[in-house]
């Protein structure tokens, strides 16, 4: 059958889900680098991430988590009621009226940001449910009954999707990233100080954005069961993606503000058992994402994930004072 203008064009925004996801991607991490040095630093929180996972690893239950060795000299670190940022001497002698300006300037630019990732999600989500309907309507149209059993297949896969793309990304993280020599020469990049915009790593999303475009697309223009089924994978795949991209990239690794989910105490668990990932102390585990706390506490990490969970609520309760 010939397919009408407006199914292509639903098909090509659907293949827009990825080029607006990187899109925003780019945007957030150009955000990143542009932030000076020093006021009001993204990298401090990285340096509290450290110090948390290094209080797993080094320190009693007893002991004060928070209490690491004396920071070196040149560098205090300082915390304000609602933001983290380290001063030098250097920046004590700066001029206030300059830091008070970056400082407005750097908290517009997180509002933006956050507007930004609120935008992409729900273009992305909007679409999903739009290309949803549309395709039922072209049911409809040919005169046929509502098909209940394809809606059913494609939230089914959608749901599955997910899920399955969390057991991908687990084997895939350490069979083809860690273990594999020529996937890790790329991962690598992740485990390192980034330099720049990118990191050789992004190149693993695009990858597998690709799947998801494919079986969005290709459902979308089959008009039975097995295209309602790839289109509810590439669904699951794609808001997987989304998902993995504001707690991964945002939430984890700071590349972007997220806003209030950094308040969600199980997205907080979720982001400290995959920093414990990056301090090696369990052989790398967990290599999935969102069932990152249960890898943790099967092989025996539970005490001190709750420890650093414990530790990180009691930073935030101070920090709000």
């Amino acid at each position: 059958m010939a397919y009408p203008t407006p199914t292509r064009v639903g098909a090509a925004v659907l293949a827009s889900q990825s080029v607006s996801l990187l899109g925003f991607r780019y945007a957030a991490v150009r955000f990143t680098q542009s932030v000076p040095s020093g006021l009001v630093s993204l990298d401090i929180p990285s340096k509290r991430r450290h110090l948390l996972c290094q209080a797993a690893s080094n320190i009693a239950p007893e002991q004060d988590v928070l209490s690491p060795s004396p920071p070196p000299p040149q560098e205090t670190a300082v915390v304000s009621s609602s933001h983290s940022h380290s001063t030098t001497p250097k920046q004590q002698g700066r001029d206030p009226a300059i830091v008070r300006q970056q400082r407005l300037d750097r908290r517009r630019q997180q509002t933006t940001y956050q507007i930004a990732a609120i935008a992409a999600s729900s273009f992305i989500v909007a679409t999903a449910i739009l290309a949803t309907w549309y395709r039922i309507m072209l049911h409809l149209d040919n005169g046929e009954a509502f098909p209940y059993i394809d809606l059913a297949l494609t939230l089914l896969l959608a749901a599955g999707g997910m899920v399955g793309m969390e057991m991908y990304a687990r084997f895939a993280h350490k069979i083809l990233w860690h273990d594999n020599k020529l996937g890790y020469a790329i991962h690598k990049s992740h485990h390192v100080p980034r330099v720049g915009a990118f990191e050789a790593n992004d190149i693993y999303a695009v990858m597998n954005a690709v799947p998801a475009v494919l079986l969005c697309g290709y459902g979308f223009l089959r008009p039975d069961m097995i295209g309602g089924m790839c289109f509810g994978a590439g669904l699951g795949i794609s808001l997987f993606g989304m998902s993995y991209l504001f707690i991964h990239d945002g939430l984890v690794h700071k590349r972007f503000p997220v806003g209030p989910l950094a308040d969600v105490p199980e997205l907080r668990r979720i982001a400290i058992a995959h920093q414990i990932h990056h301090t090696d102390k369990f052989g790398g585990v967990p290599y999935g994402m969102f069932l990152g706390p249960q890898e943790i506490e099967a092989v025996g990490g539970k005490e001190d994930l709750d420890r650093l969970v414990a530790a990180r609520a009691n930073v935030k309760t101070d920090s709000a004072r």
